[in-house]
């Protein structure tokens, strides 16, 4: 639960951060924050 709730803060910021990006960015975004999400949960066992 803690690694979707770091994946759902890092998709609240890039939605904030870059307001103005089209929804095919925030899909890769969204795609990328959630690899990243399952290397940390690999990683650190969260």
């Amino acid at each position: 639960m803690k690694v979707y709730i770091i994946w759902l803060i890092g998709v609240i910021l890039w939605n904030y951060g870059v307001p103005d990006a089209s929804p095919t960015e925030d899909v890769i975004v969204a795609i990328i924050l959630s690899f990243l999400s399952m290397g940390l949960k690999k990683y650190t066992k969260l």
